[in-house]
């Protein structure tokens, strides 16, 4: 019958309506089937840049000190195609900078199998008798004391290396591994965990001032932290877990203490090798993985083959998200999530296929990594202290080099307070809230010291001396929350003025 010809009410009528909401259903199916969450995600991603570019313009056009600490967010934690225009705001120094187009290739870094230097095992266990935290220690009941605290929030990895030699990433990740039974799980021999851990400390540069393995330790306990929350309870299998805690110990080995752009800049052999893109992360995983290669330190070689190919996939795809310049669509996905998370009647997220829980993973340790604004006062004073060291020793670098210094990097001309209160409101702060939203109310409580933290750096920020001919700039704390920059996920695509809430 035509339809055209039906009647309202009629039973004809009712049976073609039934089909038509069918047929509907059926479309809504395939368009959940397409995952269009990505195309959300990605308009996310451009909403926040959008409004990273109004907020930091403003900022770049208050002070000098405004502008550098606006380049360094950009230049960091924004990758290639999502730099902001903020060219036009920059202060130009007179000071004239020699170019260099090809560095002569360093011979530290000419090394493809992967290593900075050779992977030595001479601090190796010689026999299966394994200490208790896996180093040889005189204090092994002061380290039985703080590690009473391995499943809290801010460990102070500082005393754990200090107790342990100058190990405290062997310490950590054995006593992790030993806990959570994964060593029993997947048939780990202790010894060989301890050599291949030693091992991996080893090739952490020791001349870093932040980028060693205390770091690796740091960043290793907090993911094992994050992995405990409640609503993340069974999400992840025994292996995947593996997988995550197995990347935070590996994520900066042999790190030269320069960062990505440097090396892109210097035209360094890793950057040629890796083509300019995470260089340091592949890198990275390349030292790790072949230190897998040595049958003494190959702590995997039980794993059946399509387990050791599912590991290797998780720590890939997790090393490559510490890549800061990815912080902007790793928040876009991690905010999409949380607006559309399914949760279980017991508050469980609800991620069951990989695509879900290897995003959460990824800004797990995305998170771990940017943790240090979130501990302990005194603790966050000592990590930005190793810092800003850092940058400073890369900035000395530059200079001999006769390259332009990068932002953040000049030891007279950097104020690290104003940096710290910029860098938390803009990247840090952002992240750990939409981090707390997704696993709420279990991180509510780092929520809180981080905000402390930024009051605190706020309230030391040196006031403009009077002969400044700059702009002014506000300087004084936000002491409402409210006033930190909130991102929120619309769908649209026009963006009125009004772009924050």
């Amino acid at each position: 019958m035509p339809k055209n010809n039906l009647q309202y009410g009629d039973e004809n009528y009712l049976r073609v309506a039934q089909e038509t909401l069918e047929e509907l259903d059926w479309c809504l199916d395939q368009l959940e089937a397409v995952q269009t969450h990505r195309s959300v995600s990605d308009m996310a991603s451009s909403k926040f840049k959008r409004m990273l570019n109004k907020e930091l313009s403003h900022f770049s056009e208050s002070s000098k000190s405004g502008n550098q600490i606006s380049e360094y967010i950009c230049s960091t934690f924004l990758d290639k195609n999502q730099e902001l225009d903020i060219s036009s705001l920059r202060y130009e120094d007179d000071q004239t900078f020699v170019k260099k187009s090809v560095r002569e290739a360093s011979a530290t870094m000419s090394q493809i199998c992967g290593a900075r230097k050779p992977l030595t095992h001479a601090n190796s266990l010689t026999s299966d008798s394994v200490p208790k935290y896996g180093v040889e220690t005189n204090h092994e009941k002061e380290l039985h004391e703080i590690f009473r605290g391995l499943d809290r929030w801010g460990m102070d990895i500082f005393k754990v290396s200090e107790l342990t030699d100058n190990r405290p990433l062997t310490a950590v990740a054995y006593t992790i591994f030993k806990e959570r039974g994964l060593m029993a799980t997947f048939k780990i021999p202790a010894a060989t965990l301890v050599r291949f851990l030693l091992s991996l400390e080893t090739n952490y540069n020791r001349d870093n001032p932040y980028h060693n393995s205390s770091h690796a330790a740091d960043v290793t306990q907090a993911t094992h932290v994050l992995l405990n929350s409640r609503a993340l309870e069974t999400v992840f299998t025994k292996l995947e877990t593996m997988a995550a805690l197995f990347a935070a110990t590996i994520h900066d080995v042999d790190h030269p203490g320069v960062t990505n752009q440097y090396l892109i800049n210097t035209g360094s052999d890793l950057a040629l090798m890796y083509n300019d893109e995470s260089v340091l992360e592949n890198h990275h995983l390349a030292v790790a993985f072949k230190l897998l290669q040595n049958p003494d330190c190959d702590i995997f070689k039980n794993l059946q083959k399509k387990q050791r190919q599912t590991l290797r996939k998780v720590a890939i795809d997790m090393v490559l998200a510490t890549d800061m310049s990815k912080h902007m669509t790793l928040l876009a996905d991690l905010k999409t999530m949380v607006e559309t998370k399914k949760v279980a009647g017991s508050g469980i997220l609800l991620l069951d296929n990989y695509t879900d829980r290897i995003q959460v993973l990824q800004n797990m340790i995305h998170c771990a990594d940017l943790s240090n604004p979130t501990k302990s006062l005194e603790l966050y004073k000592s990590w930005v202290k190793l810092v800003m060291e850092e940058f400073f020793q890369q900035g000395d670098k530059e200079r001999i080099e006769g390259y332009e210094i990068s932002p953040m990097c000049d030891r007279n001309d950097t104020t690290i307070e104003k940096s710290q209160v910029g860098f938390m409101d803009y990247i840090v702060h952002p992240l750990w809230e939409t981090w707390a939203d997704l696993v709420h109310p279990d991180a509510q409580h780092i929520l809180d010291t981080l905000e402390e933290n930024r009051e605190w750096y706020a309230s030391m920020i040196p006031p403009s001396p009077p002969q400044d001919s700059e702009p002014s700039i506000v300087t004084e704390p936000q002491t409402n929350p409210s006033d930190k920059i909130q991102f929120q996920i619309t769908l649209e695509e026009g963006e009125s003025d009004d772009e924050f809430s």
